[in-house]
């Protein structure tokens, strides 16, 4: 074993980092049986130098990232405080001064990935960040390598742990969308502002690292459709279950039938309670992963939280050091394809449209008419009607989007029908 320690620098020492360094301390033996060398915290670069942090020599404590990472004798920088800037720029400069990085950073990847994979080749660099998507489960590593001489045609999961509790919250105690947010934020699970997460911004950030690495494609966050939970109600969840369905927040990514383009999307989905997807609970993530030769596989775990998010993190971090032992990189961007990215309206999908419509004769033939003159053929009806007015459940084969899109927007158009009370797609056949 090689005695001179492997210096590390870590950038941020939040829930994440900490814990970290934490692992570092404690497991530090085992961390030098499996790299071949022992592994040294050399700094950490924070925004508040004042707080305690237990376990962490103070001397180690900076508030200049950029120096750090410029210091020429770190050998791996750890980057977990998020954000485009100034992570992509200390992330560059790393490469840059010798250092190969270990990121948690989803939005920075999705947003500029090939940014930082150009910056890593150039410096014959590595760049690991399976803690990026999906917490502990390793998801990012089974993509590039272990199915890297398959092809991946589909890649569909559940990977925000906020989301499916609102959603699993309110499947199974009948809460509404705003008391199944409040349970989750009193628990821990959804942060003060929970934005990025609700509105489904966190997940479409990881649906374009999981479509760039399995279709070899460059996909941005912005090809990425979104759509997020905010507008769920219980009538759709109590929906969802007449059907033997449930409501999962889903990110998507295919590859079109012939090959030619790629899809990736972030929306609420009815699926079917027989796919692995449904038994989901709580804040766990999982991913169903479709390849050619492989079949279909499943990847389930803890998807965030300190102690998750720091175990991929440590695993990147052996892999790095054991690369840089042996003076080699692991795997950079493949990209070789350069699939399109096709738009939401060129998805086929099945529709779960309800209606609020006029309780007389001849309605339900005005609605199936709409639905024949834009190509969209129905799978099944439920009617429902008092007093006047009724309800118009309305389940689709499988079409593009588009053309359900401008099938509802005629149907709002319709004297008998008073609203459209709710649309969702139905996934997971």
């Amino acid at each position: 074993m090689r005695t001179r320690p492997l210096k590390v620098a870590l950038l941020g020492c939040g829930v994440v980092g900490s814990e970290v360094a934490r692992i570092m301390t404690t497991h530090a033996e085992d961390l030098a049986a499996r790299i071949g060398a022992p592994v040294e915290l050399a700094g950490v670069a924070v925004r508040r130098p004042s707080k305690v942090r237990e376990g962490i020599d103070p001397a180690l404590i900076t508030t200049d990232a950029t120096a750090l990472v410029k210091r020429g004798d770190i050998d791996v920088v750890i980057e977990v405080i998020g954000g485009i800037e100034p992570a992509r720029t200390l992330i560059t400069s790393a490469f840059e001064h010798g250092a190969s990085v270990v990121s948690a950073n989803k939005a920075l990847l999705a947003e500029d990935g090939a940014t930082l994979y150009a910056a890593a080749e150039e410096y014959e660099k590595d760049l690991y960040f399976e803690a990026a998507v999906a917490g502990a489960i390793p998801l990012i590593r089974p993509l590039r390598e272990s199915l890297a001489g398959d092809k991946v045609n589909r890649v569909l999961g559940i990977v925000n742990g906020t989301t499916n509790f609102i959603l699993d919250k309110m499947d199974s105690s009948g809460a509404g969308y705003s008391e199944a947010l409040d349970e989750a934020t009193a628990l821990g699970y959804a942060e003060a502002d929970p934005t990025a997460d609700v509105e489904g911004f966190d997940a479409a950030a990881k649906a374009a690292i999981l479509a760039g690495i399995a279709f070899h494609t460059r996909v941005r966050l912005d090809d990425v459709y979104r759509e997020g939970l905010t507008d769920v109600s219980a009538a759709d969840i109590a929906s969802a279950k007449r059907m033997g369905c449930t409501v999962k927040l889903l990110a998507i990514c295919e590859r079109a039938a012939d090959g030619k383009s790629v899809t990736a999307r972030v929306h609420p989905a009815m699926i079917p309670l027989s796919h692995p997807l449904a038994s989901v609970r709580e804040a766990y993530n999982a991913v169903f992963v479709e390849a050619e030769a492989a079949g279909q596989l499943m990847f389930y775990g803890p998807g965030a939280g300190g102690s998750p998010t720091a175990s991929a993190v440590l695993g990147d971090l052996v892999a790095v050091c054991r690369n840089k032992l042996a003076e080699a990189t692991g795997p950079g961007e493949s990209a070789y394809t350069q699939l399109p990215v096709s738009p939401m309206g060129d998805v086929v999908t099945r529709y779960h449209i309800s209606l609020d419509v006029a309780d007389k004769p001849g309605v339900l033939a005005q609605v199936a008419t709409v639905f024949a003159e834009h190509g969209v053929s129905i799978d099944t009806v439920r009617q429902q009607g008092k007093d006047g007015e009724a309800s118009l459940v309305v389940v689709t084969h499988r079409a593009p989007d588009a053309a359900l899109s401008g099938t509802v927007e005629a149907l709002r158009k319709l004297d008998t029908v008073r609203g459209v009370a709710s649309i969702m797609r139905v996934e997971g056949e």
